[in-house]
């Protein structure tokens, strides 16, 4: 034997009580992390013309 169907008042209810608040909003830079591949390395910013001139070209 089939169960009558809900009445409109009941289904609507039931419905708002499971579906009737959307989730907060997660803005998109919360959604991307970011992080270094490599550890910095000091020597590689280290590069001076100047000092390269007077090793090279004099």
């Amino acid at each position: 034997m089939r169960s009558a169907p809900n009445p409109p008042e009941t289904a609507e209810a039931v419905r708002r009580a499971r579906f009737g608040a959307l989730p907060e909003r997660i803005r998109p830079e919360e959604m991307v992390e970011e992080r270094a591949a490599t550890l910095p390395d000091p020597a590689r910013d280290a590069y001076s013309s100047d000092e390269w001139l007077v090793r090279y070209c004099l």
